[in-house]
């Protein structure tokens, strides 16, 4: 049995030695050790051998089979390297050449809004605020004069989360006004905030969707009147929009947190079928303000006798589609890359108090 061994061995060595690719040396591996391989098939045999006889055969099968195995690695090894340098010689780079050009990512809209509103209220003295988009019943509408059968507070117009401890409801917050309440809980007069920040309530059409973006203003201190509300909000919409003359005008509305309250309201036209922001024979309201509710301040532990404050609150999707002609505020939302591509930004500017942003 020891010479049809080592004949097997010469031959199965040959085929290693012979094989010029890894695909052949691996042919070579399985008619060897394989499955149905000879060796294989050899080892399979030993069963069938008397006890002394199927001792020194399996012994002698166990040095072919690490024989071979051994072989057929260093082979393995000799070609993988002979592949690799010949890849390497076929893929050399020419460093000289210039290099690619590559796409640039591009702002988005909301992004670039929401920049834009701080940028204006900062140079009116507005510092950033934050807080939490999960609330509680108390910040996100009792503490805001909100009354229990208020609309709002419904569950067709909410997003509720389990309950806590007490039986108090948790919230995704409906608006970025729970973060006026934490800061005037928080924090003494005078007050200048603005609070950009997510939102949610339930509806979704061309104009709403189940989350979107605020931004809200509020101030408070011993001084403040309806008439620093409106020379603010002014403008904010005169730099916002790029109109030095923009015209702007205040509607009485209500507000259970704002009192006296008002709707602002932008000039337009829209005549031939196309709308255009600023002097025109129409108007188009953009966002809510009004003084702080005294029982608002109370609430959170100031002094309503002694300050008052306005607030405001706008939509970042409402105004830039406005700003930019977008027609549909759910595609701010679809992540599609030619969207963005036609209405993002390269970089980010500075908007100028009057003049809009500059180029």
């Amino acid at each position: 049995m020891q010479d049809d061994l080592d004949t097997i061995k010469t031959r199965i060595l040959a085929a290693t030695a012979a094989a010029n690719s890894l695909e052949s040396l691996e042919r070579v591996r399985v008619e060897a050790l394989g499955r149905k391989g000879r060796i294989t098939a050899l080892m399979k045999g030993l069963g069938a051998m008397d006890p002394e006889t199927r001792k020194s055969a399996g012994a002698a099968l166990n040095v072919l089979k690490d024989d071979v195995a051994a072989a057929i690695e260093a082979r393995q090894e000799d070609l993988a390297g002979a592949t690799l340098d010949a890849r390497l010689m076929e893929e050399k780079v020419d460093v000289t050449l210039p290099v690619r050009a590559e796409g640039r990512g591009r702002v988005h809209p909301i992004t670039q809004t929401i920049d834009e509103v701080i940028a204006i209220f900062g140079e009116m003295g507005f510092t950033v605020a934050e807080g939490p988009d999960i609330e509680d019943d108390w910040h996100n509408f009792t503490a805001l004069n909100i009354p229990p059968e208020h609309p709002a507070r419904q569950e067709h117009d909410t997003f509720y989360l389990p309950g806590m401890a007490g039986g108090h409801r948790r919230v995704l917050r409906t608006h970025t006004s729970p973060v006026q309440i934490r800061t005037m809980g928080e924090q003494k007069p005078p007050l200048r905030i603005i609070v950009p920040g997510r939102t949610y309530r339930c509806d979704y059409d061309a104009t709403h969707s189940p989350m979107f973006h605020q931004v809200e203003g509020l101030v408070v201190d011993e001084t403040t009147h309806m008439g620093h509300l409106k020379g603010c909000l002014i403008e904010f919409c005169r730099a916002y929009f790029g109109v030095e003359d923009l015209p702007v005008r205040f509607r009485p509305s209500y507000f259970p947190f704002t009192e006296p309250s008002a709707e602002v309201d932008i000039g337009c036209t829209r005549a031939g079928g196309a709308f255009r922001i600023g002097h025109g024979d129409d108007w188009l309201e953009i966002l809510g303000c009004g003084m702080v509710h005294p029982k608002v301040l109370e609430n959170c532990g100031i002094d309503a006798a002694r300050y008052q404050g306005f607030a405001f609150g706008l939509g970042v999707e409402r105004i830039a589609m406005l700003k930019y002609g977008i027609g549909d505020l759910r595609t701010f939302f679809e992540s599609d890359l030619r969207w963005l591509r036609h209405y993002g930004f390269p970089a980010l500017h500075i908007p100028s108090m009057v003049g809009g942003l500059n180029p």
